[in-house]
Formats: structure tokens, sequence, C-alpha cells
């Protein structure tokens, strides 16, 4: 082989990565076992695993809601799991189908006109957004809230570095944890769109509407971003508030935590903006006996057009994880996911009040919240969540240190239907011995 492309040795073929960065001794696996010893070695790892045990409050991006058993049943059977990208639609209607529900679903859940067939989760979504807000409107600066979750915002800086677009940040108010329209003032005739979280990485609800019209009197667009997709279960549509794009992470929706992915990113927009839109859309189609069949209606991706005029590079959809919602939601049903999302506003309002009480504890912000909420503690969060978490089992929630070094003693608490009123109690309790 190297003869016929003409290399002298393999070596020749890593010559571009430095020699610094190559590896010249033996990789340092241990040596190989049988079937029976490696399975061994797994069930005497699998006992050291004390999650099951652990009291969660984590949020941020990342939620714990419980699955119908239905869900990993039928996303386990063949004709799913082995499905891929549905190029021949006489063979993949089953496949076709189930993501036309999915997006009908993503249409009524967002309150938007389409919905693309997924995208790869949550924060690349919302990247996708802010350079589709470009293409639509030939302008290239875009200011994004500052609390939008961190991670998301990283993301669309990594997205945007090389496409001529301008992130500029909107503060968000210390007060009410929400982001003012006073905030984006900075808004001018070259601003593409406006990007919002709500509710946003604090748990704060914003003011959708309000924001809205702020960027439509710029003739800008405005983006609304959901990491918490239950929400859609008790608050107003971003849809009917005017959102223009509105991006989410579907993971709430019957797919398990599973060390942060895969997961699964919505995305849904006006009917104008159709062929803007990244990934593809699925629609109906029918034959000449009138029998309906479904097809790949729109596809712009970089597989199915000339790659210059591809508006994302997607390579492939998340599928079996959009399936997964798709079983999740129709199961459930709208009274069952409003029901869930009743449960999680419930429970977390509980929680706020109860902690509220404890001598010292705090919530800086104001504005309303859906499941999650920050607390102020006496001491630094970190080394006392750490003791938390050592002492109690109890994971109480995420140290804000993580992102903002000026935020030392916040940290963020999540609840949802699957938190029991002992376990919220029991949160309460380890607080206040901590803070002795």
């Amino acid at each position: 082989m190297l003869e016929k492309i003409g290399v002298a040795s393999t070596e020749k073929l890593f010559e571009s990565i430095p020699e610094s960065l190559r590896l010249r001794e033996h990789l340092k696996v241990p040596a190989a076992m049988s079937e029976i010893e490696l399975l061994k070695r797994f069930e005497d790892i699998g006992t050291r695993n004390q999650a099951a045990q652990r009291i969660s409050f984590l949020g941020g991006g990342a939620y714990s809601h419980y699955t119908p058993t239905i869900v990993d049943h039928l996303i386990s059977r063949s004709e799913f799991f082995t499905a891929y990208t549905p190029y021949q639609p006489e063979i993949s209607q089953g496949t076709l189908q189930a993501i036309f529900e999915f997006q009908t679903l993503v249409c009524q859940l967002t309150g938007m006109d389409i919905a693309n067939a997924s995208m790869y989760d949550g924060s690349t979504a919302m990247a996708e957004a802010v350079l589709m807000a470009e293409r639509v409107t030939r302008r290239s600066k875009v200011i994004v809230s500052s609390a939008i979750h961190p991670q998301y915002l990283e993301v669309a800086h990594t997205y945007v570095q090389h496409a001529g677009i301008d992130l500029e940040r909107a503060e968000f108010d210390p007060a009410s944890g929400q982001t003012p329209a006073s905030a984006f003032d900075a808004i001018d005739d070259q601003t593409a769109a406006i990007v919002v979280q709500s509710p946003n990485f604090f748990g704060s609800i914003e003011d959708v509407s309000t924001l809205a019209d702020k960027a439509h009197n710029a003739g800008a667009l405005l983006v609304v971003v959901v990491t918490e997709a239950m929400s859609f279960g008790l608050l107003r549509s971003p849809g009917a508030c005017g959102a223009d794009i509105v991006v989410a992470e579907g993971q709430s929706f019957g797919v398990p935590l599973s060390y942060g992915g895969p997961y699964v990113g919505l995305f849904a927009t006006r009917d104008k903006y159709a062929r803007q839109i990244p990934g593809r859309l699925v629609g109906e189609a029918y034959d000449k006996q009138g029998r309906r069949g479904f097809v790949l209606t729109l596809a712009t991706r970089e597989q199915h057009i000339r790659r210059e005029k591809a508006t994302s590079n997607i390579c492939t959809n998340e599928g079996l994880i959009a399936l997964a919602a798709t079983i999740y939601l129709e199961t459930m049903g709208r009274r069952g996911v409003q029901e869930v999302a009743h449960q999680c506003a419930q429970k977390a309002h509980y929680a706020a009040r109860e902690i509220e009480k404890l001598a010292c504890f705090s919530l800086p912000f104001s504005a309303p919240f859906f499941n999650e909420f920050v607390v102020r503690a006496p001491a630094p969060a970190s080394p006392m969540l750490d003791k938390l978490a050592k002492e109690k089992g109890i994971d109480g929630g995420i140290a804000l240190s993580r992102f903002d070094s000026k935020r030392p003693n916040d940290f963020l608490v999540c609840v949802t239907e699957t938190n029991t009123r002992e376990e919220i109690e029991a949160l309460v309790e380890g607080l206040a011995s901590l803070s002795h």
C-alpha cells in the first residue's frame, strides 16, 4: 500500500504531527481477559457505584424526569434501533412518519409554524439559530443575554468566530435575575437578532413579549432558547409571545441524563423562514392513488446540495433520540406534560420557601421561576455542596462559582416531579446543619 501511494514508510504518513506529540512508548493497557473475567471485572466496578442512593437537585441544562417504560421498549425495537438517514422513502416510511410526528409535536409545544427533524442538542441548535438570523436579515450583529446558559454561549462563540458575526452581551438585572428590555438598547439597523433564554440559566422567566417588540421594532428577529423543555407544559409558548425562532433542549422528554448525551435539539420557526432552517424537514406527500406517504420535503444540508449553499453542516439526525421524545410526548399527552410541569413548579416553589426560612440563606432574584432557582448561602457554596454530598448523600445544586467567580456563595437548585417531599425536607435539613 505504501509503495502504491509513493510513501517510503508509515512514519511519513504522520509528518504533519509534531514530533513532541507523537507517542513513542507502548500504551499502558492491561493484559487481555477472558469474557468471564471481563464480566466479573465489570460487576466489581458496578458494586462501587453509589449514584442510585443519592438525592439529586441538579439541573442547569440536564434534568431528571420520569420516563415511562414504554419509551425504552419501543426505541429498542430493531426497526428503529438500526435505522439511519431515510434517503429512500420507499423503505423508510416508519422512520419518516416518526420524524413527521416529532416535528408536529415540536410545533405544538413552541407555538411555531414549522420544526426541523431535530438537532444534535440545545446548544448547537442555538448556535444554528444565530447563523440563520444572519442569513435571514443579512445583518451581522447579534445581541445575546448574559443569562443564557454559559456553555450555550461558548458554543455560539465557537460557531460564529469565522462567520463574520459579532456577538454582543446584554447584561441581566442582578436584582430580578431577568434581562430587561433596556439591556438591549444597543440594538440598531445592523442587528440580526436578540437571543434570550426563558426560563434563563438562573431559572428566571423572561418577559419574552416585550423583548419581541424590542427586536421587531428594529427589524431584528427574536430567538428564544429553552433548556428545560418541560416548562412548555406550563408557560405561554414562545411563539405566542412573538418569537421568530425557538430552540430548545428536548432531553426532558424521555431522554436519560446519560452523562451528558446524546440529547436532542428542538428547532422551530415561522413558515416564511422555511428555506433558511438548518437540517431538513419531513413532509406529507400523496401518490397517484391518493395514498398518503412521507418524504424529505426540504433538505438543505451539505450532503444534499452544493456545500457553499448549505444552511448547515449537520451530517446526520438525532433520529433515535427524537423518536424517544416523540414516544414520551405521545404517551404522556397534553394533560400529562402539563401535570408534570405543574408538579415541577409546585415542588420547586415549596423548596424555595423552605430554604428561604433558613437563617442566613436567601433567594437573590425576585423574578418568577419555573423549577430552578438560585440560593445564596452564608458561606462559599462549592465546599458546602461537596460536604452535603459526602455526608448526607444529597447533590444539593450547582455552585455558580463554576461559571462566575463573583458568585462564590450562590448555587442553582432544580426540583422536578421525581423529587419527593421527604427529599426536599432532607435538603433543607442538610443545608441547615451545614450553616451552623
